[in-house]
């Protein structure tokens, strides 16, 4: 049985500080899917001449979208975290709404491996960022 979806959304939304500092909101949930937004904050430009958003801001949603996407995926004891992320920068982030969406390719014994992309909520075919997660899934004992 997969963990409930409320619980991972009091998890992703309240519970962990990074999340709940930037902001970060989960929108959707489903198995093996995860969506996630973060409002624009001033604070998040990492380029104030064009101005761009701060890679870091654009990473930090998708590695925590393609971990909360792996929770659909596993038992609610379990317990997952990031073991590579692989970000490719495709256009600048623009002072708008951003978007995470992760998708499951696998969750195996030890591995979840997501495709994730970010885009803005106005302009969801103009992706901003696409790449990989690879999560360490560690199993509950009993």
């Amino acid at each position: 049985m997969a963990i409930e979806i409320e619980v991972v959304r009091e998890i992703m939304q309240m519970v962990i500080p990074f999340n709940r500092f930037l902001g970060f909101e989960l929108t959707d949930l489903k198995p093996g899917f995860a969506r996630m937004e973060v409002p624009f904050r001033d604070e998040f430009i990492g380029d104030p001449v064009r101005p761009a958003l701060h890679g870091g801001v654009i990473s930090a949603l998708i590695d925590t979208c393609g971990g909360a996407a792996c929770w659909t995926e596993i038992e609610p004891a379990d317990r997952v975290s990031t073991v590579d992320l692989r970000v490719d920068y495709l256009r600048p982030g623009r002072k708008h709404r951003l978007v995470a969406e992760g998708r499951v390719i696998r969750i195996g014994n030890h591995v979840g491996v997501v495709d994730l992309t970010a885009f803005h909520s106005d302009s969801p075919s103009d992706l901003i960022a696409c790449g990989k997660g690879v999560y360490n899934v560690r199993r509950s004992e009993g």
